[in-house]
């Protein structure tokens, strides 16, 4: 237990970014991390050679999980109806733009986020990408492309939506 304790370590900052990525909140980031882990150190003998795309699969299972029974169970708002308002100090431009681009990651669909998290962000190749997405490479490829294009037009100002076909 020792050993995959200190072989699951190196990757914990990966999953940490995936997750918040996933949650857009530390603490339910934190908490999905936690529960990867443990799932991790249950089931260490089933992992495969590699243990990074595994790691991702499992986190990322547990965050579509957990998503689905969300919607069954949706939880209860703040009784006022208003979200918190974010104050950003003047003079903090990188972090504006940060921001700004964040939101608009946001507007991109949720497998599209997937795949550009885990090939932009964490340098998956694009059959790890598909282990992790339990999907073809060719999905994953195909993904990555509308995702790219997607994102780049949301930078762009336009709006994003279905194509309308004749």
């Amino acid at each position: 237990m020792r050993n995959a304790a200190a072989l699951l370590e190196p990757h914990i900052p990966a999953l940490r970014r995936y997750a918040f990525a996933l949650t857009r909140d530390h603490a339910a980031a934190d908490d999905l991390v936690q529960d990867t882990l443990e799932r991790a150190l249950r089931r260490w003998s089933v992992r495969g050679e590699t243990a990074r795309p595994w790691l991702l699969a499992v986190l990322h299972n547990l965050f579509v999980d957990g998503a689905r029974a969300r919607r069954r169970r949706p939880l209860h708002g703040r009784l006022d109806g208003h979200e918190t308002d974010i104050a950003v100090l003047p003079g903090q431009d990188g972090a504006m733009i940060s921001r700004d681009m964040l939101a608009q990651f946001s507007g991109l669909a949720d497998e599209h986020q997937a795949v550009l998290l885990l090939v932009a962000v964490e340098g998956l190749s694009y059959a790890d990408v598909a282990t992790v997405l339990d999907v073809p490479i060719g999905t994953v490829m195909s993904r990555l492309s509308r995702a790219r294009e997607a994102f780049r037009r949301l930078l762009d100002g336009e709006r994003v939506g279905l194509r309308r076909v004749k």
